[in-house]
């Protein structure tokens, strides 16, 4: 069952699961999976430091046993106390409990807690230290828990851990491994943890079935592709991505072999690289928006790219009807940039209001006036056009109770090109973790999906109705051949103060995300003044970052909840730095 929990409603999450095993049964299932704790939401953070909300959550499973049917067995992820605390360990487990015939029959404990990137278990719970297994219904079922798959020597080319549970379960001859996952998307992560498990599967000759959490949670967004594999590498079925889902599989234990009812064949991968960061953004603002009690959404439509990417994703996620975008022309705004936004929004089906802000960019003009005299126009005088813009945003988010997405990009977080209390401002920072050139590739595939408005479920009548033209290219073509600027001064670039996107994301790939040496990065070709320039940039804009709005995580090195720099520091990297670094 590949639910999509909501962090602490636990009655609202028990639901889904008892939800889930009614039409389990009605299917045929004897045992039902779900995912890594299920009951509460992952991750669920500091709320495990709060005694009522485990109390609560411990309610809730008793509860949960009552409302199965009969004839299920169902694992669902929960948090148990540990007993022993008096000895050092941690107050709690992370756990899965076997809930049948209306009781909580046994518990089982996750073994290997990841402390790397967005994950600090280590801080919670303490290591479970027997191996898990158990009999159902005549099958022999191992049980492991998101992080003890994630030691296979073999694969990675060395052990993370000093135990190897799947390895443990193998020897016990087990008919089928299951492993219950909330297991964060990042690009390329669904292929890469179906090769782990069918790597595992082959090497172990052993069946195993894979449940993941699906949905938003803050910034974190996961993926689902929930699927089942048997010993020779076969997957025999997957369940959607990005979506919830129920696949029903049939485990012979004289066989050793899961075979696939419901779906009959694996449901195919998201075919392009482009269309899977484009559905998790989606799903991000969806439910980063919906969780936390919104239903409206505002934004900024600058004729930029960047903004014109958010808009669309916004558009898709919760409905044109329910996005204001919000045109805030300056002197400094050219014309075409009003032109493209406006029809930008047409193609979206969005509504549209437009604010001059020449006003008040004279009234605090006026009112600095004395402060500023002597002083040549600058960059305090250029913010203060995007500041007023986050003001005015604001103002619309707290009048009328809509989410307002932030709509920087990866490129510009990283070097600080970005206002605080401006342009900065926002629930949910939407593409703070994609680079400017895969934005770029994101706007070009989207024009050329043929069916992006079938796909996304948009009405073509309705917006025909209301008199708005209908395009299946929602891009306005000048948005992506024009050159970026940000239009606080006459004929203003952004490559007036920053290198070519082209050169700057490379760049920015190699010192974020693999951890390479500014050496190492010069030596790929690089000038040593750009790429000095860019590293300083990076660090000097670490205040920036930390007081931006959570951004949704699609990499493997956002910068968020994995993302842990001092402000305050002033480390030098010598150029005999290593090249990579371990993480």
């Amino acid at each position: 069952a590949q639910i999509n929990p909501i962090i602490g409603d636990l009655a609202g999450n028990a639901q889904q699961i008892a939800t889930a095993a009614h039409i389990a049964v009605e299917m045929g299932a004897e045992l039902m999976l779900t995912p890594e704790l299920s009951l509460c939401g992952y991750p669920p953070r500091d709320l495990l430091l709060n005694p009522g909300f485990v109390d609560q959550m411990s309610e809730q499973l008793w509860t949960l046993a009552q409302q199965l049917p009969e004839n299920l067995a169902v694992f669902v992820g929960t948090v148990s106390p540990n007993p022993h605390t008096e000895q050092g360990g941690k107050p709690l487990f992370n756990s899965v409990a076997l809930l049948e015939g209306g009781l909580i029959r046994q518990i089982f404990h996750k073994r290997l807690l990841p402390t790397y990137d967005v994950f600090d278990e280590d801080r919670y719970f303490e290591a479970g230290r027997d191996t898990n297994h158990v009999l159902i219904k005549g099958v022999h079922i191992g049980i492991s828990i998101c992080e003890d798959l994630w030691n296979d020597e073999q694969f990675w080319g060395r052990r993370h851990y000093e135990i190897d549970p799947i390895a443990e379960l193998a020897a016990l001859n087990v008919d089928v491994i299951i492993n219950l996952s909330a297991s964060p998307y990042s690009l390329g992560k669904p292929h890469l943890r179906e090769n782990m498990l069918k790597h595992t599967a082959q090497r172990f000759n052993q069946a195993m079935l894979y449940v993941n959490q699906v949905g938003g949670n803050d910034d974190l967004i996961f993926d689902g592709n929930s699927f089942a594999v048997n010993p020779d590498g076969e997957v025999t079925t997957r369940a959607k991505a990005f979506d919830t889902d129920l696949i029903i599989v049939d485990c012979l234990p004289n066989q050793r072999r899961l075979l696939a009812i419901e779906p009959s064949t694996p449901t195919p991968y998201i075919h392009s690289i482009e269309s899977e960061i484009w559905s998790a953004l989606v799903l991000g603002v969806r439910d980063y928006t919906r969780k936390c009690g919104f239903s409206k959404i505002v934004l900024g439509l600058s004729g930029g790219i960047d903004s014109a990417i958010v808009a669309a994703i916004a558009a898709t996620a919760v409905g044109p009807d329910n996005v204001l975008g919000v045109l805030m022309p300056s002197p400094y705004s050219s014309e075409h940039s009003i032109t493209d936004a406006l029809a930008l929004a047409r193609n979206l089906g969005i509504r549209t209001q437009t604010v001059p802000i020449e006003p008040m960019m004279q009234g605090f003009d006026q009112a600095l006036a004395p402060m500023f005299a002597g002083t040549e126009f600058g960059v305090a005088e250029e913010n203060l056009q995007s500041r007023i813009r986050g003001n005015l945003l604001m103002a619309l988010a707290n009048k009328f109770g809509y989410m307002l997405l932030s709509t920087g990009n990866k490129s510009e977080m990283s070097v600080g090109y970005c206002t605080l209390y401006g342009d900065m401002n926002g629930g949910v920072a939407v593409i703070a973790d994609v680079p400017k050139t895969k934005v770029y590739d994101l706007c070009r595939w989207l024009n050329e999906e043929t069916q992006w408005q079938q796909d996304n479920a948009f009405d073509i009548n309705a917006l025909s109705r209301a008199g708005l033209p209908f395009s299946t290219a929602p891009i306005p073509a000048h948005i992506i051949t024009k050159p970026p600027s940000a239009e606080l001064r006459p004929d203003q670039v952004d490559q007036d103060s920053l290198p070519p996107y082209e050169i700057l994301d490379d760049i920015l790939e190699r010192l974020v995300e693999q951890h390479q040496s500014i050496q190492t990065v010069i030596e790929a070709g690089y000038e040593r003044t750009t790429v000095e320039r860019v590293a300083r940039l990076v660090k000097i804009a670490e205040f920036k970052r930390r007081q931006a709005p959570p951004g949704l995580k699609i990499t493997d090195r956002a910068f968020g909840t994995g993302w842990r720099m001092p402000i305050a520091q002033q480390w030098q990297p010598s150029a005999a730095q290593r090249t990579n670094v371990s993480v």
